[in-house]
């Protein structure tokens, strides 16, 4: 028998690129990309960081509100946006909703002209930057995007009135390539983010995982009364390893698709925490897209509450790579299959709090060098 090697949490060989964008539809056209699905009905703020502020920071975005609650959701947003210490921020409206009529109020005396039409969420767009106003964080712009084109709020030409916007750019901006080639797979919304995870309909399949589950969950714990906790928790190493690499980007790998005795030994090797803390590290490593595939597939296919901590490790590596979006997602798993649980609850409580990803990325490493 091969003996087991320890994971391996070497840094990756390059530092995540800084991506800059350019005009205003560029960074319109990049906010799927930015969230990691597309958009609808929301305020999107965008942190603008770097010299002139032209560097791309923290993301946040919100439901459209009720107007009774717009300036609470203004605030509870600028103080997101100041987390990142920005030099200015980009604000985005994303809704389909026509364009709002106003009818200006005349002496009697006079007879009034036609009514005038005004973009949408005007008042809201007010209220976000009065609220960041009162933080010092000045709006770079205020955009609309709607039916594929984009208008600025405060733009005076004719561009930019409610019946005309320019059309998004095409092609795929330096955002997006960036995105593809850090393994970022754009959402049609963020059902479809959930979706990704959720767990087969197939009853043969789930029935046939709950069998390995059980098999597997035996052997785990006749191990432990066997040799320890200590000793097991190696072995559980080399078997998360061996998965990892199976799950690496190849031809050998191309298509492939791991046993179910396969993820249901990794799921019990994950319910000891010193084996999922030092897991968690793998997504600092050169191994990161691999382990995030195959903590993706152990949360597709777990039964509950197995499902809890590969959700928890898989929101760590997409959190790590700027996709907040998922990581949300898999907390909500991670906290559906044990709501007392203490790591998700922290991870999600630094995502509401707008943790950087640096920020995570190094408390894992203290974290792991400590342990």
């Amino acid at each position: 028998m091969d003996e087991p090697q320890p994971l391996s949490t070497r840094p990756p060989s390059a530092a995540p690129p800084v991506i800059r964008l350019g005009d205003s539809g560029e960074v319109a056209a990049a906010l799927p990309h930015l969230l990691g699905f597309h958009p609808a009905e929301s305020l999107v703020l965008v942190s603008l960081r770097g010299p002139g502020g032209s560097r791309v920071g923290l993301t946040a975005r919100a439901d459209l509100p009720d107007p009774a609650d717009a300036a609470a959701l203004a605030r509870a947003l600028a103080v997101r946006m100041d987390t990142d210490d920005p030099a200015a921020v980009l604000l985005a409206v994303v809704s389909e909703a026509p364009d709002d009529v106003t009818v200006p109020v005349f002496p009697a005396h006079f007879e009034p002209p036609g009514a005038a039409p005004e973009l949408p969420h005007r008042a809201l767009v007010h209220e976000v930057v009065l609220a960041l106003d009162a933080i010092d964080v000045p709006v770079r712009e205020a955009l609309l995007v709607r039916v594929g084109r984009w208008w600025d709020y405060d733009c005076p030409y004719p561009c930019c009135e409610p019946g005309r916007g320019t059309p998004l750019p095409d092609g795929a901006s330096p955002l997006a390539a960036a995105a593809v080639a850090g393994g970022a797979v754009l959402a049609r919304d963020r059902e479809a983010l959930a979706a990704r995870i959720a767990p087969p309909t197939e009853v043969t399949g789930l029935a046939a995982m709950a069998e390995a589950c059980l098999r597997a969950g035996r052997e785990h714990a006749a191990r432990l009364r066997a040799a320890g906790r200590p000793a097991v928790a190696w072995g559980c190493d080399a078997a998360i390893a061996d998965a990892v690499s199976a799950c690496r980007p190849g031809p050998a790998t191309a298509g492939t698709r791991l046993p179910d005795a396969q993820v249901a030994r990794v799921l019990w090797a994950l319910t000891l925490t010193e084996v999922r803390d030092r897991a968690m590290g793998l997504a600092l490593g050169d191994d990161a897209a691999a382990a995030e595939v195959l903590w993706t597939e152990c949360t597709r296919r777990a039964p509950v509450p197995l499902d809890g901590p590969p959700a928890t490790l898989l929101a760590v590596s997409a959190w790590l790579r700027g996709d907040g979006a998922t990581a949300n997602v898999a907390l909500d798993r991670a906290l559906a299959a044990d709501p007392a649980a203490e790591l998700p609850r922290l991870l999600a409580d630094g995502l509401q709090a707008c943790l950087p990803p640096a920020e995570l990325r190094a408390l894992i490493t203290s974290t792991l060098a400590g342990g």
